[in-house]
């Protein structure tokens, strides 16, 4: 009979290998370059800049989503948010509804059904950030603020997109306030779509954290970074100042809440209820 000796497995909870980590900061780095490339070239290298800055944005938050939730919450995401959200884009190319009827250019790559295949990564870009952070922040509603959350982050984006050509409105109505070239519908038609989408995926993807050791940090740092480039962006490159206002605002009332409550470390009443309804025996106060 021999004798093995018994190691007990690491668990695979307390945290992500370092290889990993190497590799999210590193996407994470990426985007953040290629972002700050953006105001700083034109012409077809604005054209490549635009298209990479989608598909690292992509790559990270998918990566982001495998080191901290698994691989079945990453894939279900991708599966969810390019399915849904290339058919809102489609429909919304063939009927008009629920953006307004606009079109896009040949400069955003390869189309289906008029759609740019690039176009549905993007949604899924900000959608997982948009997500954790609406779970973090609220325990009921996640799809609202969640909705809203995609519909202030494109205050910034149309803009920007419809100044270098990428995609064109039509329209003669309202337009969103301070942003003449972009129909109010559109905005609308985000907040609609995008609490659709936040309901879906809230509901089939699991909310705990595999690895229970790590943070989502970068994703938290990543929807920073959208605002205050946003912000300073509009103000001293793209010479939109009321884009800077008006998408300042709107992303800024999605984020307070979030770092009132995460980063500034408001109690979680839910946790606190939970965490003194367990109190031992052995220490709560004799009766005597």
């Amino acid at each position: 009979m021999s004798i093995r000796q018994f190691r007990p497995k690491r668990n695979a909870r307390l945290g992500i290998s370092t290889g990993k980590k190497l590799i999210l900061n590193f996407f994470f780095a990426s985007l953040i370059c290629i972002e700050i490339a953006y105001p700083l070239v034109q012409g077809e290298v604005l054209r490549w800049v635009t298209i990479s800055t989608v598909l690292v944005g992509a790559i990270f938050v998918f990566i982001d989503a495998i080191t901290n939730f698994g691989s079945r919450f990453a894939y279900l995401l991708l599966f969810i948010t390019l399915i849904l959200s290339f058919g809102v884009e489609a429909l919304g190319q063939a009927t008009t509804w629920p953006f307004g009827e606009y079109s896009y250019s040949q400069t955003l790559g390869p189309q289906l059904l008029k759609v740019p295949l690039i176009v549905p990564f993007a949604w899924l870009m900000m959608s997982y950030p948009v997500l954790l952070v609406a779970r973090k922040t609220l325990h009921n509603w996640v799809f609202i603020y969640g909705g809203f959350g995609l519909m202030a982050w494109d205050l910034f984006l149309d803009p920007q997109m419809v100044k270098a050509d990428r995609w064109t409105w039509k329209f003669s109505g309202a337009s969103v306030p301070f942003e003449s070239n972009i129909p109010l519908s559109n905005a609308v038609g985000w907040l609609f779509s995008g609490m659709l989408l936040m309901a879906i995926l809230n509901k089939a993807l699991p909310k705990e954290r595999r690895k229970k050791a790590d943070r989502t940090k970068h994703v938290d740092l990543f929807l920073i970074w959208t605002l205050m480039s946003g912000v300073i962006g509009n103000l001293f490159f793209f010479d939109q100042p009321k884009v800077a206002l008006i998408g300042g605002i709107a992303f800024g009332i999605f984020l307070t809440p979030f770092i009132y409550k995460t980063l500034l470390g408001l109690p979680d009443r839910k946790s606190t209820r939970l965490n003194s309804s367990h109190i031992p025996l052995s220490r709560m106060p004799s009766s005597a």
